[in-house]
C-alpha cells in the first residue's frame, strides 16, 4: 500500500504553498516590466521552489532546447496543471490554456501576468487569432508550448493530438520539441493523484499534497524541423515520439482521412 504524507507535514506544505502562491502574486506584478532573461529566471525559479514545496522531483532526460535557437516550439502530453510547473522549472516558456483559466481566481492572476495566451476552445474561428499571436512570439525568439491532446489524461493514455495549434510552427520554420510528462509515486508506479480530470483545483491540490512525494519525468524528444513538414504530419509525429517514449499507444481518430498522416 502506498504511504501518504501525515497531517501535520501536509499541514506545513499547504502553508508554505500560499506564501508561495503570495509570493508569486507579488512578483507577477512588475513581470511584464522586466527583460526577457530576467522574466525567465523569475519563472523558473518560482516554479522550481512549487515543486520542492510539494515534494515533486524533477527528473529531466534529453537534450532540452537551447537558449541560441531562435524559434522553439514546445508540445506535450497533458496530465495536471502541475504540467505546468515542470514545463517552468526545466524549460522557461509561455503557454497557450483555455480561456476559463484566465478567470480563475489567483491561478489566473498568475497566468495573465506571465504572458500565457488564453484561447476560447467552444469557438472554432478563435483558433486562427491564437495562431497568430504564437507565431508572433515564435518570430520574437521566445519559445511557446501547447498541449496538443487538448485535455487531460491519468497518465496512462493518450488521446489524439490536434494539429491545429502547430501551424504557426511550420509557418516560422521553427523546430518543434515532442515532450512526454510522467508523474509517479514512491512505489514507481503511474501517480494518477497527480493528474487533474474531472475534479476542482483544491480537491487536486489535497490529492497531491497526500502524496509523500511525486518524481515527474519530463523526456525532451528529439526535435523536429518544422518548415518541410504540414502541420497533420508535426501531430502525428509528435504524438508517435511522446508514445514511444511513455510506451503507450498511439491514439486514433476515425474521422482523420490517411492523407493527413506522415509517410513512412
Amino acid at each position: 500500500m502506498q504511504k501518504e504524507a501525515p497531517p501535520l507535514l501536509r499541514f506545513i506544505r499547504f502553508t508554505h504553498l500560499l506564501l508561495h502562491v503570495i509570493s508569486g502574486l507579488l512578483q507577477s506584478i512588475v513581470y511584464p516590466y522586466v527583460p526577457l532573461h530576467i522574466q525567465r529566471y523569475m519563472m523558473q525559479h518560482w516554479a522550481a521552489g512549487l515543486l520542492t514545496i510539494l515534494n515533486i522531483k524533477l527528473r529531466c532526460y534529453g537534450k532540452l532546447p537551447s537558449l541560441e535557437v531562435p524559434r522553439v516550439l514546445l508540445a506535450a502530453n497533458h496530465v495536471s496543471w502541475l504540467d505546468v510547473c515542470v514545463l517552468m522549472a526545466a524549460c522557461p516558456t509561455r503557454f497557450v490554456a483555455k480561456a476559463e483559466i484566465g478567470r480563475w481566481p489567483i491561478l489566473g492572476i498568475l497566468c495573465r501576468n506571465t504572458n500565457t495566451l488564453f484561447i476560447e476552445r467552444s469557438k472554432r474561428s478563435d483558433t486562427i487569432r491564437i495562431n497568430q499571436q504564437i507565431g508572433d512570439v515564435l518570430k520574437a525568439s521566445e519559445r511557446v508550448t501547447v498541449f496538443p491532446e487538448g485535455t487531460t489524461t491519468n497518465g496512462k493514455q493518450l488521446n489524439h493530438f490536434h494539429a491545429s495549434l502547430l501551424q504557426p510552427a511550420v509557418t516560422a520554420n521553427a523546430l518543434l520539441y515532442p515532450v512526454a510528462i510522467c508523474y509517479r509515486n514512491v512505489t514507481g508506479t503511474i501517480c494518477e493523484e497527480a493528474a487533474y480530470i474531472d475534479s476542482s483545483l483544491i480537491v487536486s491540490l489535497q490529492n497531491i499534497l497526500r502524496q509523500a512525494s511525486i518524481t515527474v519525468e519530463l523526456t525532451f524528444t528529439e526535435p523536429i524541423q518544422c518548415g518541410v513538414r504540414n502541420r497533420r504530419e508535426l501531430a502525428r509525429l509528435a504524438e508517435k515520439a511522446i508514445a514511444d517514449t511513455l510506451s503507450l499507444p498511439i491514439p486514433h481518430k476515425q474521422s482523420e482521412k490517411l492523407p493527413d498522416l506522415p509517410i513512412g
